[in-house]
């Protein structure tokens, strides 16, 4: 009877963070699929790659939100259970609140695991697989991002102007062609077009002339026709990974040229194209906390969310109580967002960063073994 009680309790809880997760993470995701529209607006990137861009954050956004939705859930089915006298069945066939406790402490490692298999690995996979979408794309909506009477540098290694802007028909163009550090080229056409050949972008520039600049010395000549070939050109979006992209081992291997805990062959860095240097020590150990430490909170606030079980709601302050158990358990999830901007190499930091959730497990577990022994 305990088991069917317990498999019903938790499929209520499983069904509700599901539900919440996928309307939440859906609402988030959208948000930020609108902000991501710059890649094409701005970056001059196809519609695939701002598909797959937007598509594999979702890993992210899942575990962004993964902690407090898992709160509310649990915290949610408890509160119902109590306001229809339901969490009286758990008492009447045998089950006292400790044993409910760690029932639930157990049934909340299965989250715990889940959060460290997307934190550790499903998500720096797929923001690195996304970065490589953008990495290996070219300018394929050259067009969208010209403006008129505006710099436009979102190329590299190239700056562009354009007086006036007719459909397709550019008017008075300017452009600056960095070739190398002391070479560059300078082009001024009177009209030009964009035109796609074979899925390759040229810019066609018409009655204009041509500065070349090589280390000082310079020459131009006039043109009535030329093609400007876009295709060699990138965005100057970030193309490199950054910590939050690199996988969980490279950054371990980083952090371990700095306390040489284990014996790494750093060239397995260099294969990962990540750079690992002393002024990011600090960093890479953040970030390894974030993905491996920070996953110990859910245990901690499903117990904070199980502190409802305390109190009766026939009690005076039974609805003052749950407020408060709310803002706990949210401010749990706050606090362990923010304490980890202040680990790094400050050791009594450190210590405060590691102890506040096993503390805070102590005091909740140890006021409902109390209540319970009353």
């Amino acid at each position: 009877m305990k088991k069917l009680i317990f498999k019903k309790f938790f499929n209520n809880i499983t069904i509700f963070f599901l539900i919440s997760a996928f309307s939440l993470g859906l609402i988030v995701w959208i948000i930020q699929a609108v902000n991501y529209l710059d890649l094409v607006s701005e970056d001059g990137h196809n519609l695939k790659i701002y598909f797959y861009y937007t598509i594999l954050s979702s890993p992210k956004i899942i575990s962004k939100i993964l902690i407090y939705v898992f709160f509310v859930s649990i915290f949610y089915n408890l509160i119902k259970l109590e306001d229809e006298n339901e969490l009286i069945i758990f008492w009447t066939n045998g089950i006292n609140k400790i044993e409910f406790t760690n029932k639930l402490i157990r049934y909340s490692l299965m989250f715990f695991l889940i959060q460290l298999l997307l934190t550790t690995y499903i998500v720096p996979i797929s923001q690195n697989k996304a970065r490589s979408f953008i990495r290996s794309s070219n300018i394929d909506y050259f067009a969208s991002m010209i403006k008129e009477r505006k710099f436009i540098d979102t190329v590299k290694d190239l700056t562009m102007y354009i007086n006036n802007k007719n459909g397709e028909e550019l008017e008075e163009v300017f452009l600056k062609d960095q070739l190398s550090d002391n070479k560059f080229q300078i082009i001024y056409a009177k009209k030009g077009i964009t035109k796609n050949v074979d899925n390759t972008n040229y810019l066609i520039l018409f009655d204009g002339k041509i500065i070349n600049n090589d280390n000082g010395e310079v020459n131009s000549f006039s043109f009535k026709k030329t093609e400007f070939n876009l295709s060699k050109y990138k965005t100057k979006t970030t193309t490199h990974p950054k910590i939050q992209e690199t996988d969980s081992i490279t950054l371990f291997n980083c952090f371990n040229t700095a306390f040489k805990i284990f014996k790494t062959d750093l060239n397995k860095l260099n294969d990962k194209n990540f750079n690992c240097y002393n002024n990011i020590y600090n960093d890479v150990f953040r970030e390894l906390l974030r993905r491996i430490y920070l996953p110990i909170y859910i245990p901690l606030i499903s117990l904070i969310a199980c502190l409802v079980i305390i109190k009766s709601k026939n009690d005076n302050n039974y609805t003052k109580y749950k407020f408060i158990l709310f803002f706990l358990g949210t401010l749990a999830v706050v606090i362990s967002e923010v304490s980890i901007k202040y680990a790094g190499n400050n050791n009594l930091k450190n210590i405060i960063f590691f102890s506040i959730p096993i503390i805070l497990f102590l005091i909740s577990y140890g006021f409902i073994l109390k209540k319970n022994n009353q």
